[in-house]
């Protein structure tokens, strides 16, 4: 359980930020732009859950996904003890992966078959399932970066994650506008 019992803590106010364990670094760490842009997607996750009304169904498939985001954030945040891995801080695992594969599969099925790329928008859902895909493509992106500097440090499940996850996210989407139908790219429309 987490005890937020003061919110300020002045401790970062000279450019540095503590890790889960607790050592200090830089707050322009790759890692760090890496588990924010995790906390921006999940922001953008709680929008579409707030105002895109999106089925029960979905809503509840994305609380869980915004719970396991925290999971990813604190993943990102804790440098390995040991490099390739380690069993004492919370890690993403392969059941997270594959979990989004099964829900990828099962929202997936049914849906037309695409003929055109799609353009991101809609219903009020679908466009801020569309906003959090790409959120999740960024984060993903920053952790490919933080990857680079620190990879025997990190848990390479962390971006696996994320690129599951922005593909759900477009699923989802699809599967908010499945009444209107999809809002498809036209190219040279405008020509």
């Amino acid at each position: 359980m987490v005890n937020l019992t003061r919110i300020y803590t002045k401790t970062g106010d000279d450019g540095t930020t503590a890790l889960g364990d607790m050592s200090r670094t830089s707050k322009l760490d790759k890692r760090l732009a890496a588990y924010a842009d995790v906390d921006e997607a999940n922001s953008t996750i709680g929008v579409a859950i707030a105002a895109g009304d999106l089925s029960n169904e979905i809503a509840t498939l994305l609380v869980r996904i915004q719970n396991d985001l925290f999971d990813v954030g604190a993943d990102l945040c804790t440098p390995l003890s040991e490099p390739g891995g380690d069993t004492a801080s919370l890690r993403v695992e392969d059941s997270y992966i594959e979990f989004l594969e099964e829900q990828c599969d099962r929202f997936n099925e049914g849906l037309e078959k695409l003929r055109s790329f799609i353009l991101p928008g809609g219903t009020p859902g679908a466009a801020f399932l569309h906003q959090a895909r790409t959120v999740a493509r960024r984060a993903e992106r920053a952790t490919w970066a933080a990857l680079e500097e620190h990879g025997e440090t990190m848990n390479s499940n962390t971006v696996k994650y994320l690129n599951r996850l922005s593909d759900l996210l477009f699923i989802l989407a699809r599967q908010a506008n499945v009444a209107r139908g999809d809002v498809l790219w036209q190219p040279g429309a405008n020509r």
